[in-house]
């Protein structure tokens, strides 16, 4: 990769990381006004260092490792920088299974937003589609049947990785609810849960949701030194929104659209790359500057015309 390519890719992941955990930015905002100044300086800083290092820095190499077991750890984290032509072939053989469980996790995350999350209607069908929420579970689960059919007739090991990116996804899914019933105990201060405690709760649910965007990272690149920088800023992006901006970034109606959409079209370059596409490793990062700033626009329009209706 090229010094241009380099820094297009940790753009768009800092971008990515940092639209995907607006959420979590919330949350975090929250629950940290209900805690002692201390407690939230000592979060702000020592969370920053855990988030990004153990976090988003530790899962993409687990990650890219467990694929790799003929891999040790060293040449798991520099593969991708690697020359060793031994070192080139198992990430080309593992590439496959890695795209199509992230693939499969990111479809699924976005499908289930589509049909019973709540949401501002960005776009047209979409309270429609909300309409037909049940229908969700049967279309997974025949899109799950589809791309393991397709891909046993590659590689049987491939196929897995589909059914590993579904299960991912139900299993972060339902830390993610339990975070959200969690917040609302925490929020009104009935839990009799020390300012500590709300802390390492925190961090547990900080984890939870950085799943997505570290399982994003791979539709932009399979370098985990890359992966671990542009996450790693995005997530200094989303702790600056913690503490300065995240009343007005709630104004903002929008972004969680384009989140989502993004985190779809990030999804299907994964799948269709699993299948032999090849699609350059620029394309995720125009893609994403491209639909996040639709919906920004979309959300910046919004908020003009109520200041407009207002002052009128």
């Amino acid at each position: 990769m090229d010094i241009l390519s380099i820094g297009l890719v940790i753009l768009g992941l800092m971008l990515f990381e940092t639209i995907t955990s607006i959420d979590n930015a919330v949350i975090n905002a929250d629950v940290l006004s209900k805690m002692s100044e201390k407690a939230r300086k000592w979060f702000l800083l020592w969370g920053l260092l855990i988030a990004v290092f153990a976090v988003r820095g530790l899962l993409p190499w687990l990650i890219v490792w467990v694929a790799n077991p003929s891999l040790n750890p060293i040449e798991a984290l520099t593969a991708t920088f690697s020359s060793d032509p031994l070192v080139m072939e198992s990430i080309e053989l593992s590439k496959p299974v890695l795209l199509i469980g992230g693939g499969v996790f990111l479809v699924f995350l976005f499908l289930h937003w589509l049909f019973i999350e709540p949401k501002n209607y960005g776009l047209w069908g979409e309270k429609t589609i909300q309409n037909y929420s049940l229908w969700f579970f049967a279309i997974v689960s025949i899109l799950l049947a589809l791309i393991v059919w397709f891909a046993i007739q590659i590689n049987s090991i491939m196929a897995f990785g589909a059914v590993v990116g579904s299960t991912a996804f139900f299993i972060t899914h339902g830390f993610k609810e339990n975070a959200e019933a969690k917040e609302k105990e925490l929020l009104h201060g009935n839990t009799g849960m020390s300012d500590m405690s709300k802390i390492l709760y925190l961090e547990v649910i900080d984890a939870t949701f950085s799943i997505d965007g570290v399982v994003g990272a791979f539709a932009f690149t399979l370098s985990v030194p890359l992966i671990i920088i542009g996450n790693g800023l995005g997530a200094f992006i989303v702790r600056e929104f913690t503490i300065h901006n995240i009343e007005n970034v709630k104004k903002y109606k929008y972004l969680k659209n384009g989140a989502m959409y993004s985190v779809f079209v990030l999804g299907c370059i994964m799948l269709w790359d699993a299948f032999g596409g090849h699609i350059p490793e620029y394309v995720s990062p125009i893609v994403t500057f491209a639909v996040i700033g639709y919906f920004f626009w979309k959300s910046r329009a919004e908020l003009k015309r109520a200041e407009a209706k207002t002052f009128a």
